[in-house]
Parts: structure tokens; C-alpha cells; sequence
């Protein structure tokens, strides 16, 4: 990933991602994404016209890079805060897909307030990893926010992706393999029956870090568990996987065949 740190703003950075195919304002030391933001787009997988809703989308990360890589139709952000909302928003513009992506302001806990029901065929979700008593709480608000349950838990967001979601519709996250028994149970009691689940270690000797889930509204029981990922090699390098997750997502429509 390279990095240009001009920007209007000075407490901003432009991160240039997927070999410079995407650029993405960030504050310097507010919310910024991470490599599970990359692992859930590249988990994702989305058919011609297919419509997404991005719920808690943050500064738009993972729906820029869905919109780049599919020619999918409608593509819709969801995220409270205002700030970030603007951020992604500008980010959308500096790629060249602000009428492709539709960023708005709206509550995961409210969703009847940003969409209609039974109106997407695809959700996906990053949601906070840590109970709101569980941790020592950032004191910069967007951090703590997108990390603590302030906002919505996965319950929440689970809820969300359900009232948004057609019958047959998919639902993507990544959530902390710690608590995998807790959202496996969460889809469930949605109706959103777990489908496809892949574990994420950082090295072969870790024990699970993530878990990247697919799950499908009113699916039927049965779950495929995907072989391992793992983040790193033996070095300090990314693993050969890694290398080739990122230069799949590197790859847009324009490319193909090329």
C-alpha cells in the first residue's frame, strides 16, 4: 500500500490502496480502517445487478471496493457518525464513484429511517468487536465508537441486515473468533442461517483470530467451514494467500481479460 499525505485537511492522510486503484482519506488519528476491512471485500461475492447495503460503513472502504470490483447495481453506506459520513462521501468522490455508491446518515438500531424492508440482496457488516464495558475506552470518539458497542451491537446490526435483506439474501461479516459462538447464535435467532465460515489466524501457530461469515436469510441448515487463512508467513512478511487476496481485489472490470 503506498501513501500520498496531501489532503485539504492537515490532520488527514489520502492512503492509496490495491496498487493505487483506490485512494482513501483518513484522519491521522481518528477511525481508520484495517486489514479485516481488505478481508471481508475479498470474502464477498457479489453477481451482476445484485444490490448492497453497507451497514456501518465507516469511511466507505469496503463499499468502494465492491462497487469498483463488481458491475453490482445499487450500492448503499449506512454510518452515524457525521464526520465519517462526509469522509466517505469525499471518498467516493476522489474514486470517481459518487453515483455509484450512496452514502447516508442513519442508526443500524433505526433501520426503517434508511431504507425500505426486503430491498437488498447483499449486506455486509464490520461491526464493533468490544462490549461497552469490556476494555479500556478510547478517548477519541470515532475510535471508540467504531471499537465499543456504543452504537449498536452485532445483535443490532444483525437485525439491520435482516429487515434490509430480500428472502435469500445474503448477509458478510468478520467478527472476533473469541466470541464466533455468540454471533453464530445471533444469526440464528435472526433467520439469517450461517452458510460459509472461514477462520483467520494471523501465523500457523496462533490460534484464530477472525471469522469471516456468510450467512443467507431463511437459508437452510448446513455450513461449509473453509481451510484457514493465515495473515502472515513465517517472516514478518504476508503470506502467499494474502499476496494473491490482494491482487484480487486489485483487479476491477476494466481489467478483465487483460
Amino acid at each position: 500500500m503506498g501513501k500520498d499525505t496531501r489532503t485539504e485537511e492537515s490532520d488527514e492522510t489520502v492512503d492509496e490502496i490495491l496498487d493505487g486503484r483506490l485512494r482513501i482519506i483518513q484522519k491521522k488519528t481518528g477511525y481508520r480502517f484495517s486489514i479485516d476491512a481488505l478481508l471481508l471485500a475479498h470474502f464477498i461475492g457479489l453477481n451482476e445487478g445484485e444490490t448492497l447495503i453497507d451497514l456501518g460503513t465507516g469511511s466507505g472502504i469496503v463499499a468502494l471496493i465492491l462497487a469498483s470490483r463488481y458491475r453490482c447495481g445499487r450500492v448503499v453506506g449506512i454510518e452515524i457518525q457525521e464526520q465519517l459520513v462526509t469522509m466517505a462521501r469525499r471518498n467516493a468522490a476522489l474514486n470517481g464513484l459518487e453515483q455509484g455508491v450512496d452514502i447516508r446518515q442513519g442508526d443500524v438500531r433505526r433501520p426503517q429511517t434508511f431504507c425500505a424492508p426486503l430491498s437488498f440482496d447483499a449486506a455486509v457488516f464490520n461491526p464493533p468487536y468490544r462490549r461497552l464495558r469490556s476494555g479500556r475506552m478510547n478517548a477519541d470518539s470515532e475510535k471508540a465508537k467504531a471499537r465499543h458497542e456504543i452504537m449498536g451491537t452485532a445483535g443490532d446490526f444483525l437485525d439491520a441486515a435482516r429487515y434490509a435483506l430480500r428472502e435469500g439474501g445474503r448477509a458478510y461479516t468478520i467478527y472476533p473468533a473469541t466470541r464466533m459462538v455468540e454471533i453464530l447464535f445471533r444469526m440464528r435467532a435472526c433467520r439469517i442461517e450461517p452458510k460459509r465460515m472461514r477462520i483467520v489466524h494471523s501465523r500457523p501457530e496462533d490460534v484464530g483470530k477472525f471469522c469471516l461469515l456468510e450467512g443467507v436469510k431463511a437459508g437452510r441448515e448446513e455450513m461449509a467451514v473453509l481451510p484457514p487463512l493465515y495473515i502472515y508467513g513465517e517472516k514478518k512478511e504476508y503470506s502467499s494467500e494474502m499476496t494473491a487476496i490482494f491482487r484480487e481485489l486489485s483487479v476491477f472490470p476494466a481489467d478483465d481479460g487483460d
